[in-house]
């Protein structure tokens, strides 16, 4: 667990690194692609994903 942890903020780190940079490459989109799956395999995965539905289900409920 400690080596996923360890890839998962390193993954982090650089998908902000690349996204404050202004250009978001194949690379980059890789990196955050791999974050991706990263993420989805810890225990933060149940919130990350309610948090989302959440986010989604307000956006719905807007009438413009």
């Amino acid at each position: 667990m400690a080596i996923s942890i360890s890839v998962v903020l390193l993954l982090l780190v650089l998908a902000v690194i690349f996204l404050r940079n202004g250009g978001l490459k194949i690379s980059h989109a890789l990196v955050c692609l791999l974050l991706g799956f990263y993420l989805a395999s810890t225990s933060i995965a149940p919130t990350i994903s309610s948090g989302l539905t959440a986010t989604a289900d307000i956006v719905g409920s807007l009438r413009p």
